[in-house]
């Protein structure tokens, strides 16, 4: 029977359950990525499994969220994940070496592998065809202990693509044409394959953007074929060796289809505070901009930051708009540096930052107040820039450059009028340099890992007891992001290695008295709306409201990655079986979960509850794995005791 890509792939790495849409699956995993603002607590998860070195092909650990050292706490967890890193077989790459995502496709990408990612953002791997997916982190410390990775088998949405991008409209475009289409949730539980005679016409980098955002979609990933534009890429970066063709068998079929004719679309702008709130730029043109940042975890390439040079040489910024370059590595950086950029963007008047996230994570850049900010980032959540009511667009490197030109939002095809579309390919050889980034070998098993005061051990998590009383502590609406649950920042991120103090910063956004309220209750329910917990992989918007006494999460609906991270620390995802029923609990309601435990071990899907002694129904739509993982109180206490045993 012919298949499609992600089939091709789920099947060769498939070691339990089949290929049956929404039933779970279980695949081995090949390569493992963790992040500073994640990999902390995943190292420290990894740690308490008692494993000397990891059982993965090949972990990496990056350094690219937390790089500003404002104190002690991050160089002081920079050392421990260094040190750790050696300690148990992983690849580190260091503070300002780049982010995670354009480091890894770099030097790691292989096609036809699979990648579990503590970050949401992995799939951007789909520049080399790998298939990866972002998870929390306890998902990718279980990984690295060689444990398979257990996952809903998506459906996969085939999105053909024909002819070419016209001048001014880039890869950016296409996925904000994917957000117009499909909005935050649209391809929820699909892998979004993308094929067809277009395909040829996006490099490798442009492929990682598109793949990139695709989670902003709410997809589980995105994949595009291993062609020859992938083995120029890899040829490039000096590793030939590692390309391999991988398309869908020519009559695959898909469960979803849709096609995208890329001559026909336009530059695209997605407006606050949401990235499916797109519209098209000539609409909203003529606003005053006052910041433009092109760069961090997409459209922070070769390609993108030479098209932004080409576009300012000869020119300089507004008076009143400050541009800004995060570069996407340290590669990145020295190839522009080769072919003259770097010069033209400092003779414009842009601010170049080291490799790094930086202002998508609100790790600085923040905007003023009533500020306009247009950043080529994946994400606009409210406040996720670190300025409160902050008006942050998304765009491609060419609409935010016009604008940084202009003063105001600027349809790039204005400049038509001006000079020709700068069209920029790679080079035929990447300036490559491996030593920054810190190899394994087998004398580091004995590496001292170092832990600073900061660092703090995973707190013990209880079991589920036989019947679950609480009460609700904080109700909020629908395409809650764990931006709100579990803020970023330059405040909060660095205690991340800190499970009681990061707790206190819970909800904040929304209500700064959660945490005190929450301990005070002991046990607690969360209310939520549709798509609740939409956007970063953070297992800490799961994790800190355990520990505050959060039980139970009764939603409308859930984002993936965000269920999957509650069933992991032992909080009910509950769904409410009748959408009206939000409507009848507010804060202060108490609840009764009766006979709970044996409603999961029984494999009840319904389950009773009692709303200040009215009765309601919840769903409980999990997996079996995953009620054993409730009853036991998390992962880590089921595999811990496995262990033993």
């Amino acid at each position: 029977m012919p298949k499609n890509l992600t089939q091709k792939i789920l099947d060769a790495h498939l070691v339990e359950g089949k290929i049956i849409c929404d039933k779970e699956m279980a695949i081995t995993i090949d390569h493992t990525l963790l992040q500073d603002a994640t990999g902390t607590v995943a190292m420290l998860e990894f740690e308490s499994l008692g494993i000397g070195t990891v059982r993965v092909e090949l972990a990496s650990q990056y350094v690219d969220h937390n790089i500003i050292q404002a104190d002690h706490k991050n160089a002081d967890d920079h050392t421990y994940l260094r040190t750790a890193s050696a300690r148990y077989g992983i690849y580190f790459s260091p503070p300002g070496n780049g982010i995670s995502h354009q480091v890894h496709m770099e030097r790691f990408g292989i096609p036809g592998k699979t990648l579990l990612g503590a970050d949401s953002h992995s799939p951007g791997a789909a520049g080399v065809s790998m298939l990866a997916f972002g998870a929390g982190g306890l998902d990718v410390a279980m990984a690295m202990a060689g444990r398979p990775y257990y996952l809903p088998c998506p459906k996969v949405l085939g999105v053909k693509l024909t002819g070419e991008l016209p001048d001014w409209v880039s890869a950016k475009d296409v996925i904000l044409e994917m957000l117009k289409r499909y909005d935050v949730d649209g391809c929820y539980g699909k892998v979004v394959e993308y094929y067809g005679p277009g395909v040829l016409s996006l490099s490798a980098t442009d492929r990682e953007t598109i793949g990139n955002m695709g989670t902003e979609l709410g997809a589980t990933s995105s994949i595009f074929p291993s062609d020859e534009n992938t083995r120029i890429y890899l040829e490039a970066q000096g590793r030939a060796d590692d390309w391999a063709e991988l398309s869908a068998d020519e009559d695959a079929t898909y469960d979803e289809y849709d096609e995208i004719d890329l001559s026909k679309l336009e530059p695209l702008i997605a407006c606050p505070s949401s990235p499916g709130n797109v519209v098209a730029v000539s609409e909203v043109a003529g606003l005053k901009v006052d910041q433009a940042i092109v760069g961090s975890s997409v459209n922070s390439s070769f390609r993108d930051l030479m098209v932004t040079a080409k576009i300012v040489e000869y020119r300089h910024t507004h008076p009143g708009t400050s541009l800004h370059i995060n570069p996407g590595s340290r590669q990145v950086l020295e190839n522009v540096a080769e072919n003259g950029g770097i010069l033209t963007l400092l003779k414009a008047g842009a601010r170049i930052h080291e490799s790094g996230c930086l202002g998508c994570i609100g790790m600085g850049q923040a905007p003023g107040t009533g500020q306009v900010s247009l950043r080529t980032f994946p994400r606009n959540f409210p406040g996720r820039s670190g300025t409160v009511d902050d008006k942050v667009y998304l765009c491609s490197p060419e609409t935010a450059t016009a604008s940084a030109i202009k003063g105001v939002i600027t349809d790039p095809r204005d400049l038509a009028k001006e000079m020709d579309y700068p069209r920029i390919t790679d080079p035929e050889a990447y300036v490559t340099d491996m030593t920054t980034i810190l190899a394994p070998s087998d004398t580091d098993s004995e590496t001292d890992v170092i832990r600073g005061p900061n660092i703090r051990p995973i707190p013990e998590i209880d079991p589920l007891p036989e019947i679950l009383e609480a009460e609700v502590a904080i109700k909020v609406g629908d395409d809650i992001s764990t931006d709100t649950i579990m803020p970023a920042g330059a405040n909060i991120l660095p205690l991340r290695s800190n499970i009681e103090a990061i707790s206190e910063f819970v909800f904040y956004p929304v209500d700064p008295e959660f945490h005190k309220k929450s301990k005070k209750l002991v046990s607690t329910v969360v209310v939520g709306g549709e798509n609740y917990g939409q956007g970063s992989s953070r297992e800490h918007a799961a994790l800190a409201p355990r520990y505050l006494g959060v039980r139970a999460k009764i939603t409308k609906s859930f984002a993936r990655i965000h269920k999957a991270n509650l069933c992991n620390f032992g909080i009910l995802p509950l769904i409410f079986q009748d959408p009206e029923d939000y409507d009848r609990l507010d804060n202060g309601a108490k609840m009764i979960f009766p006979d709970i435990k044996k409603h999961l071990e029984k494999g009840d899907k319904e389950i009773p509850v009692q709303v200040d002694g009215t009765p309601i129904m919840a769903l409980l739509d999990v997996s079996d794995r995953q009620r054993k993982l409730l009853i036991a109180g998390g992962v880590l206490n089921l595999v811990k005791k496995e262990l033993k045993n």
